[in-house]
């Protein structure tokens, strides 16, 4: 069997020898980091299968390092916290965390999330593989998969990874009504259970980068109590 590597990110010293000891003994290759700056650090010099982050560290919290991490990579990541507020939840899954754990937790559901994530990661890209053409082109806009790039009018414009993911399926189904339902599915995942509020949110930002007039959309457009469709002309 293949080792999963796991970076995990907590700036408790007890925590991170509590972890290592427990998920080496259910198969995974671990490495652990004290704060956010060698998190991105090891993180941009080793192709690690899944992060555990911790919210709450001093000078950079785990809500920015997956901010971070999330510019160059869909590497899944789970975000670890001691508070359990839902603000703390929204947060973490808006920046593109894949999943959410409060503490304390038991290990088998941790080691289960962990499973389920990778799992959907790899089925993902499997996909993707398998369906993925060169460009997508819609208008003025145009997203290369390959290359995880998107020009707006001619102009490259940075979009973090679940926003590309979004208005890739967007413009893949252009002309047609895409349901929230099938949004949330198809960038978070099926077994998502976060505030959908995350895809208004999303689409939000979107419509700041490729409209012309963002409070007017007319690119991506909201079909009430449905859902939201690309314009195809």
């Amino acid at each position: 069997m293949v080792s999963v590597s796991v970076l995990v990110v907590d700036d408790e010293p007890s925590f991170r020898l509590a972890l290592r000891q427990v998920l080496s003994g259910e198969g995974f290759d671990v490495t652990t980091a004290a704060d956010g700056e060698t998190a991105l650090e090891l993180f941009a010099n080793h192709p690690f299968d899944i992060v555990l982050l911790d919210v709450m560290m001093p000078a950079m919290n785990g809500i920015d390092v997956c901010r971070k991490i999330r510019l160059t990579s869909d590497t899944p990541v789970i975000m670890v916290s001691a508070r359990t507020e839902e603000i703390n939840t929204v947060i973490g899954l808006e920046v593109g965390a894949d999943d959410y754990i409060t503490k304390p937790y038991r290990v088998r559901e941790l080691v289960a999330r962990m499973r389920t994530v990778q799992r959907r990661h790899r089925q993902t890209k499997q996909t993707e593989d398998q369906n993925n053409p060169n460009h997508i082109t819609v208008g003025e806009i145009t997203v290369d998969p390959q290359r995880h790039e998107v020009r707006v009018r001619g102009e490259k414009v940075d979009f973090p990874l679940k926003e590309f993911q979004l208005l890739k399926h967007l413009m893949t189904n252009a002309g047609f009504v895409v349901s929230r339902h099938d949004l949330i599915d198809r960038v978070w995942g099926f077994d998502y259970v976060g505030d959908t509020k995350t895809l208004d949110v999303h689409i939000k930002r979107l419509r700041s980068k490729i409209e012309h007039d963002p409070s007017q959309p007319g690119l991506i457009v909201t079909i009430r109590n449905v859902g939201y469709k690309f314009a195809d002309a």
